[in-house]
């Protein structure tokens, strides 16, 4: 099975023992900071809502950014957000980031599509950010079909029709399903307090990084194996689930 994961807006830039792979996209990133770096400073504020220093924090960065970078990290070392929390990817052995490398996939709106290992310069730009490019209005224009057609082939290389999605909606949103042609599992992470399940975003995304982790450290090739998934106290819920939905439900007293 092939897994997805977004990125996260905060990064953990700690140095890591760990060789990295040249992205896939890296021109279209490149391509695309030169587009953000030219924005007016307010303009980029009202890009990504950011206060004036994150703005500023993030007009330097995209200033920075190098066609021969010399300050990068693994992409799944240098997300630090709810999702890879979960994850933790500095605790996977090398067998299992090894394993990870190959199927497991992290979608980027600078990057497009990021290997755990893959050498990332300090950015931010949400998927649903509305920056203009020659293909387009927003990120969504600009990626367009290539992440839909980039997973197929990539799930064809592993011999697997199966693509699990462990990510966000706003950065899902950007893979075309029909140009994808998989399919598609879609977890689902709800908490039970008083006996009504809903969805609660801060855990959900911990919850989605762990079930990435779960894949990974088990080696999973059968979506049906999921239903297995009970870190954090999660437990599967049949009557809740659909063949490509899986619900999982926890306690939260």
């Amino acid at each position: 099975m092939l897994i997805v994961i977004s990125p996260a807006k905060r990064l953990d830039w700690t140095e890591r023992a760990v060789e990295t792979t040249a992205p896939a996209f890296e021109a279209d990133a490149l391509r695309l900071a030169k587009t953000a770096r030219n924005l007016p400073l307010r303009d980029l504020k009202a890009l990504m809502d950011l206060s004036n220093d994150l703005a500023r924090l993030n007009r330097d960065r995209f200033r920075d950014f190098a066609e021969t970078p010399t300050d990068t990290r693994p992409a799944a070392f240098a997300f630090a957000g709810d999702t890879y929390q979960g994850l933790e990817a500095a605790s996977l052995d090398p067998d299992e980031l090894d394993w990870a490398q190959d199927h497991l996939r992290i979608l980027s709106g600078l990057y497009g599509l990021l290997r755990p290992r893959d050498a990332i310069q300090p950015y931010r730009l949400e998927m649903g950010s509305r920056l203009r490019t020659r293909r387009g209005k927003s990120l969504y224009d600009y990626w367009r079909d290539t992440l839909a057609k980039a997973l197929r082939a990539e799930a064809e290389a592993l011999g697997t029709d199966t693509l699990i999605n462990c990510a966000s909606q706003e950065y899902f949103g950007a893979v075309p399903l029909k140009a994808l042609n998989l399919r598609v599992v879609t977890p689902h992470f709800m908490e039970d307090k008083g006996g009504t399940p809903k969805v609660v975003s801060f855990y959900a995304k911990r919850a989605r990084g762990a079930m990435a982790r779960f894949i990974v450290q088990n080696r999973l090739t059968d979506p049906e194996a999921l239903r297995d998934f009970d870190a954090g106290g999660y437990e599967w819920r049949p009557d809740l689930s659909e063949p490509d939905r899986p619900v999982f439900v926890r306690d939260a007293g």
